[in-house]
């Protein structure tokens, strides 16, 4: 049953946004990396402008992870509060 208050109370997979974005930032490292030795400052320029966004997100997401259950609860914690009234 919805309540109306799921935009204030959704949940984030943090944990899964935390890896996917350890794993684009060594994507963005390398990509940055091969194409500044490769001598295509434009790409390389582009791939750390996307290292910056997916640093950005990383330290977000371990934030949230850090503030604890605010953020982050568990099983059981319900996601929204229960309707008070079937009407």
């Amino acid at each position: 049953m919805r309540t109306g208050s799921e935009p204030t109370t959704a949940r984030s997979a943090l944990r899964m946004r935390f890896w996917l974005s350890v794993w684009g930032v060594v994507w963005t490292v390398a990509g940055t990396v091969a194409f500044a030795l490769a001598g295509h400052p434009g790409w390389a320029l582009a791939c750390g402008l996307l290292w910056l966004v997916v640093t950005v997100d990383l330290v977000v997401v371990l934030r949230h992870i850090r503030r604890g259950p605010h953020y982050q609860p568990g099983r059981d914690v319900p996601p929204y509060d229960p309707p008070r009234s079937r009407s």
